[in-house]
């Protein structure tokens, strides 16, 4: 029988009710002739709460401790689960990411997965039992509890399938499915039927909140068939994948954007080798990641050095900028946290030229100034004012006619 690994999320499993009707739903599927592994996240709210009592306690816990916390959050869910499938006569086990031997480094609150023991799992579908897995964690070498970082029941789920090769691995979510942008901004946005991981990485690194990145780079690495589905209403999804040759036709599949950036420019540095380290390093350090880059032609001898961070960095890396500026003899330094990226994602543009004139002649109709630009093979991005947000993606999902896909 086809092995299917199906993942459902905090709000999926909110409350004693949704637990029931998840239950009802993995009945149907067993029915049909499937085998069933189930990963779940901690019923939504718990997570934020357990957060919320260590740092009553301690503003700085360590990291071990809360990982030990945190994973609790999980194990109330597989348990209630399980419960929940008993009580309508369907035989199902629970295991913590411990008992399955999720093995992890040890890295605490964002471990990275190494290695899975899927011989229980093997043993209890042989059985014809419905494996409930706890999402999010694992344990080290040592057999301390680890986790994986928020979102990381996604990235549970995509391992359990790629080490079980799983037909497909499925995320149940609130949304059902990737869209061409978010509905919320453009009502006329449309569900994806298929999109590849390439797609996907981009969609998601820019801002898309539908997966964690993770989890596409595992399923990517792997070949896994990735499916986001509704848990609240019927339909196909979206199907995560690798390339198709039909799918080449398609100009751009998404717009994606983040709103929380910012950027910082520090005029006159010497324009000389090993400049962009002298500025970036002191930045690195802090741990700060920065995302896009733009150094002007020299002239002069100097240079002036542009790049973004997120906005929660922006103080931050401020602070440092005007520190270098002073070790660099640089002329001044400025920033502006006002500021939001929208990028247009798509294969298609590996085989269509004149795709970025199509974009900068779309946003400059409407008088949205672009102040940095960033691109790779299949994604161009911009940096405008905030307040142009909503009408600049309203605007280029209606130029690349995506409200007709």
């Amino acid at each position: 029988m086809a092995i299917i690994v199906q993942k459902f999320g905090g709000t999926s499993v909110g409350t004693v009710d949704r637990i029931k009707e998840v239950a009802k739903k993995l009945i149907q599927f067993q029915q049909q002739g499937h085998d069933l592994v189930v990963v779940v996240s901690a019923m939504s709210g718990e997570t934020n709460r357990l957060v919320g009592l260590a740092n009553e306690l301690n503003d700085n816990p360590q990291g071990r401790e809360l990982d030990v916390l945190l994973s609790t959050g999980e194990q109330i869910t597989i348990a209630l689960l399980c419960m929940a499938l008993e009580q309508q006569g369907v035989h199902a086990n629970s295991y913590t990411g411990s008992q399955v031997r999720i093995l992890t480094d040890n890295t605490h609150n964002k471990a990275r997965i190494m290695e899975i023991d899927d011989d229980k799992i093997r043993a209890d579908l042989a059985k014809g039992h419905i494996v409930v897995v706890a999402g999010f964690q694992g344990c080290d070498e040592s057999g301390n509890i680890t986790t994986l970082g928020r979102g990381g029941s996604d990235t549970t789920a995509v391992a359990l399938a790629a080490a079980l090769k799983a037909d497909e691995c499925q995320i149940y979510t609130d949304v059902d499915g990737v869209y061409t942008t978010d509905p919320r901004v453009v009502p006329e946005a449309q569900r994806l039927d298929e999109i590849t991981f390439e797609e996907m990485l981009e969609m998601a690194s820019l801002g898309a909140k539908v997966l964690q990145i993770r989890s596409v780079e595992f399923a990517s690495k792997y070949n896994v068939p990735l499916r986001v589905l509704s848990s609240f209403k019927d339909g196909g999804g979206t199907l995560i994948t690798t390339e198709e040759t039909e799918m080449e036709q398609a100009l751009i599949s998404g717009i994606a954007f983040n709103r929380d950036e910012a950027k910082l420019t520090i005029l006159g540095v010497p324009d000389s080798p090993g400049i962009a380290t002298q500025i970036l390093g002191p930045i690195a350090k802090q741990n700060i990641e920065v995302d896009m880059i733009i150094q002007n032609t020299g002239h002069d001898g100097t240079t002036d050095f542009t790049f973004t961070v997120h906005r929660n960095d922006y103080p931050n890396a401020m602070a440092i900028m005007e520190a270098t500026a002073d070790e660099l003899g640089a002329r001044e330094v400025n920033g502006d946290d006002k500021i939001t990226k929208i990028s247009i994602v798509g294969v298609g543009m590996r085989s269509h030229a004149g795709i970025a004139n199509i974009m900068f002649e779309s946003l400059a109709s409407e008088g949205i100034n672009i102040s940095m630009i960033s691109t790779s093979e299949i994604k161009i991005s911009v940096v405008v004012d905030q307040k142009y947000l909503e009408l600049g993606v309203r605007t280029l999902h209606k130029a690349f006619e995506l409200e007709q896909k």
